[in-house]
This record gives structure tokens, sequence and C-alpha cells, in this order.
């Protein structure tokens, strides 16, 4: 079972952005692979709380999370959510957060920064993937097209020449105090350290070009409308040898069923029925996410009852076991009579058996909306 991120940062569930920060920073610096040259457990923890950090740092991450959980960011297509972040991502996003410490630079082993040089990431892309309620039950993997940039076709870039591959640009100034130095991202390769060398007909001023590609994305069960899974380096391209591409956001939008409302985990179903079907009892065909059922009608149905059909609705995304389907019984009340029909009920009018008797054992209106959602 994947650890709570609060657990792993040590911090309590209303910790602030800057309580969240500092405990990232305290764990980073402790389980830091330079700290811990060759220990696995060590190593392991760095990527847990970078992991940790990624997600409870970022509002709309922590609000998912704090709603869904680790299941929030599952989609079978990797990433760092359930697959831990790797050395490069978390020394090219968080690096800053370490200060001073190891001397601002991190082991070239681990493809991170290097005399202050930055990876730079491409940015990500956004698309709406509309899915049914079918789908939503099953969960399913969908092939979409995406346009995104990238390195060109015999694209080559060479060292910075205003920064000399560093990344960084150093000023001296004078001050009443005497001489101070300095040092601020590269303006022109904005820290990466490199510029575009040779730029192929047809790509833009940093040697991308536009190509279109079919992707696999995963979707588990569960999921709900505005739930964003992500589908990592699948964005777009940065110029550089020492670049990563951006991630692929794809986020959900569920489509209304013609006959079922959702509401969380579980599906409601009106069932209409006729007087006859009502005090004879009947058998009526049900439509369900995972296909049709057949239920029963007792005879003696009053309008309003509710049938719970257990396990019939749709899995919860953080896998707690499936919701359940609430089938609301109405006796549909004819509009025009035959003069028999009529002649019918009219006998009927003062008739005992047509006479409303409520035990207790019929629940009112406010005991059903109770019991539906208790």
């Amino acid at each position: 079972m994947k650890q709570d991120y609060y657990e792993i940062l040590g911090v309590a569930k209303n910790a602030s952005a800057a309580e969240i920060k500092k405990a990232y920073r305290k764990k980073a610096i402790e389980f830091h692979p330079d700290k811990n040259p060759g220990n696995k457990e060590a190593e392991e923890k760095f990527k847990l709380a970078a992991e940790a950090y990624e997600v409870l740092s970022d509002d709309n991450k922590k609000a998912r999370y704090d709603q869904y959980g680790h299941a929030a960011f599952e989609n079978g297509g990797g990433g760092h959510y359930g697959g831990h972040m790797n050395m490069e991502d978390i020394f090219s996003q968080f690096g800053d957060i370490f200060g001073g410490h190891f001397g601002g630079a991190f082991g070239g082993g681990f493809g991170g920064r290097s005399g202050g040089r930055v990876r730079v990431k491409g940015s990500n892309l956004r698309i709406r993937v509309k899915l049914t309620l079918e789908e939503i039950a099953k969960g399913v993997e969908k092939k979409v097209k995406v346009k995104r940039k990238v390195q060109a076709a015999g694209v080559s870039y060479k060292s910075c020449t205003t920064c000399n591959g560093s990344g960084q640009v150093m000023r001296v100034t004078q001050t009443i105090l005497g001489r101070m130095q300095t040092s601020s991202t590269c303006p022109t390769c904005q820290g990466a350290g490199q510029q575009i060398n040779n730029k192929p007909s047809g790509s833009d001023e940093n040697g991308l070009t536009i190509h279109e590609e079919t992707v696999a994305i995963k979707i588990p069960p569960g999921v709900s409308d505005g739930v964003q899974l992500k589908v990592t380096g699948k964005g777009n391209d940065a110029p550089g040898t020492n670049a990563v591409s951006g991630d692929l956001i794809v986020i959900i939008e569920e489509l209304e069923h013609e006959k079922l409302k959702r509401e969380g985990s579980n599906l409601h179903y009106d069932l209409y029925i006729s007087f006859a079907e009502a005090a004879l009892g009947s058998t009526k065909e049900i439509e369900t996410v995972t296909g049709k059922v057949k239920i029963k009608i007792e005879e003696g149905t009053q309008s309003g009852k509710i049938l719970r059909l257990r396990g019939k609705g749709l899995p919860s995304l953080e896998h707690y076991g499936e919701g359940d389907l609430l089938i609301h019984v109405n006796v549909w009340t004819p509009k025009s009579l035959s003069k028999k029909q009529k002649d019918f009920f009219e006998e009927m009018l003062h008739d005992e058996n047509f006479i409303p008797k409520p035990s207790s054992t019929d629940k009112s209106f406010f005991d059903k909306v109770k019991d539906m959602f208790s």
C-alpha cells in the first residue's frame, strides 16, 4: 500500500505551504544522495519526499489528492505519481529549495544540475477525453492524436556564448562595502547552457517542429468529471541536448447517460410501472453500466419505493469497492381512460382495498431520502 504523502513529509493535512516546503527541504537534505552515497534506502526516501512535495506544493494536485488519494494520479501510463520521480526531474524542478547545501550543485551522475546549469523542461499540453458511464465503470484505454513540438531531425546545439555553457552569468559591482559578485540565470539560454547551432528548414527559432503522434492513455475505473491524469513526457520538447519533454495533462469529461444519473459511486434509475404492475407484481429489465438485469416488482408495490442493487454502481477511484444502483419506482397514473376503465375505478373508488392505509413499514418521503444517503 502506498505511503501517505503527509506522513512522508511529516506534516498535518492542514499544514501551510511554507510548512510543507520547510518539511520537504529538511527531508531532502537528510536523504540527499551526496550525503548518503550508495545508500539505496536513503535514495528511495529522497525520491518519495520529492514525489510528495510535487503534489502537496501544488494547490490543484493537493486538492485532488485530498479527495481521491493516490488513485487521482493513476493512469497506467507511467509518470511521477505511483512510480516515483527520477533524479533528473527532482533536481530540475526543486534544486533551488536546497539552497546553499552541497555547494549548490548536485551529483552529475544523476543528470541534474551542474555548475548552476538547469535542465529545461518543455511545456505541458492539455486535452479533454470524453467518457461514457460504461467506460468509467470498467476503465478504458483511449488512443488520441496529439500535435506536439519535437526537436527537428538534424538540429544541433552548442555551448551558450554568453555564459560559456554554465547557465549563469556573473556580475561584479562596486559598492561602499567593496566589490560584490552576484550570479543570475543567463538571459540568452535561460539557464540551459546551450543555444541553437544548426536550425533545420521548417523548424522554429529553437529548432522545434510540429509532430502528430498517437498516444495511448490508460484511464482507471471510477474517474469523474474534471479529474486530471498525467502522461509523462508526451508534452512539448524543449531545445537543447539536456532538455526533458513536458507532460500531457488529460482532463476527464463525463458524458451524460440517457437513463442513469450519477451521484458519487452510486447510480440512480427512474422506473415507471403501471397500476396493474404495482398491484399484481411484475418482472422488469433494468439497464446497468455492466449490462441488463431483471428485477422483481412485488405485488402491492407503492409509488416512491426505492430498490437497491448492491454493487451495481460505479467502482471507487480509491479502490474502496463499488457503489449501488438505486431504482426509484414510480407508479404511472394514466392521463385518459376509456368509459369501461372509468366505470371500473368509479366502482373501486370506495372499495376498502383502494383506500390508502399506510402502515409503519411504509416510509415517508423524508425517510426514503434519509435511507438513500445513508
